[in-house]
């Protein structure tokens, strides 16, 4: 990957920590998350930083990246200890949270000039993620509006946002497996195999998910 412009990394390195610091805060400013996500942030950037998911392998190092925090959110789901986690978020600050998809999808496109990612991964191209964190204030003024939770407004939401973010993560793995390669962009290349690009899979993407599945959840119950 080719040098870059300083304030793509200051953005995303900026975002990234906000985003983390939110679902701290969601999560009732939890010790245990907070120790989690920085040993998980400091092993990933390691790994980066040596070069490790540039190599390529059958199965693309990639899907290390996301297949470890999804198999522990789903482990969450399982145990009684995770569930509490999960449903004792704080859903308007969950809300809140998706406006981070707004610098991602910035740092995206200008990945894309710099030809570090696929248009596909852009605004320009199938990823509508942005909308996200376009609709995350007025969702969270209409849905909380005058201490009233609109719960169907913050379901629909919920489930639309949650199936932007699966439709980008689609795009990244078919890209980097190689089975939706654009020619003149080099999968072994992208963006997202290098440190500190490599927290949006790895880190952002999965408290993106997180935060959906945690709302869902706490809209289905009676009280959330």
């Amino acid at each position: 990957m080719q040098a870059l412009p300083f304030y793509i990394y200051l953005t995303f390195g900026f975002t990234a920590i906000a985003s983390i610091w939110a679902i701290y805060k969601a999560a009732n400013s939890s010790k245990v998350f907070l120790l989690l996500i920085s040993l998980w942030v400091i092993l990933q950037s390691i790994l980066g930083l040596t070069g490790f998911y540039r190599v390529t392998t059958l199965p693309p190092r990639f899907v290390f990246l996301l297949l470890p925090p999804l198999l522990f959110l789903l482990i969450g789901l399982a145990v009684p200890g995770g569930r509490r986690f999960i449903d004792g978020l704080n859903i308007k600050i969950l809300t809140l949270f998706s406006l981070m998809r707004i610098p991602v999808e910035i740092v995206l496109f200008w990945l894309f000039l710099h030809k570090a990612i696929p248009e596909a991964m852009t605004f320009e191209g199938r990823n509508f993620d942005i909308l996200s964190g376009l609709s995350a204030p007025f969702i969270w003024y209409f849905g909380f509006a005058k201490g009233r939770m609109n719960k169907t407004l913050l379901m629909i939401w919920n489930i639309v946002c949650l199936g932007l973010i699966l439709n980008v993560v689609t795009i990244a793995v078919l890209f980097v497996t190689g089975r939706s390669a654009p020619s003149g962009v080099d999968p072994s290349g992208i963006a997202m195999v290098y440190f500190p690009f490599l927290l949006l899979p790895s880190c952002l993407v999965p408290l993106v998910l997180l935060s959906h599945v945690s709302a869902i959840r706490q809209l289905l119950k009676k009280t959330p």
